[in-house]
């Protein structure tokens, strides 16, 4: 029976714990990597968590990866990750693929709404 969204949800709520934008930012404030999977035209739009990480979810596995030539070192096995997006499901569906590739201790803030640290705003494109 193929998979749907309804199940691949679950599985990813059940594998990657939700936790609250408190205990996110006890977990930076420790060297866990705040990583933001959101698009780069959500961040232009509604701006940033100050000090997050960027990686798009279309590109979560290459960067991951330490095989390959796109890796991102900010991404290493050992280090908590905190994930959010704009709403926390393509951050549960990005901690699980995390935790399939072998990422310890990874944890799903949610959405950038949920978030209460302090931000970097949107950049001005200019006129």
């Amino acid at each position: 029976m193929a998979l749907t969204v309804k199940d691949m949800m679950a599985a990813a709520n059940a594998a990657v714990p939700r936790i609250d934008s408190a205990r996110a930012e006890d977990l930076v404030a420790k060297g866990a990597l705040l990583l933001d999977i959101r698009d780069a035209p959500e961040l232009q739009k509604t701006g940033r968590a100050a000090g997050s990480h960027h990686i798009p979810r279309g590109m979560l596995e290459f960067r991951a990866d330490p095989e390959t030539p796109f890796h991102d070192p900010e991404l290493r096995k050992d280090r908590v990750i905190v994930l959010h997006c704009a709403s926390g499901g393509r951050a549960a569906l990005a901690g699980k693929l995390l935790k399939d590739m072998g990422y310890a201790e990874v944890y799903n803030l949610g959405g950038f709404s949920d978030w209460e640290g302090a931000r970097v705003e949107p950049v001005d494109p200019g006129m």
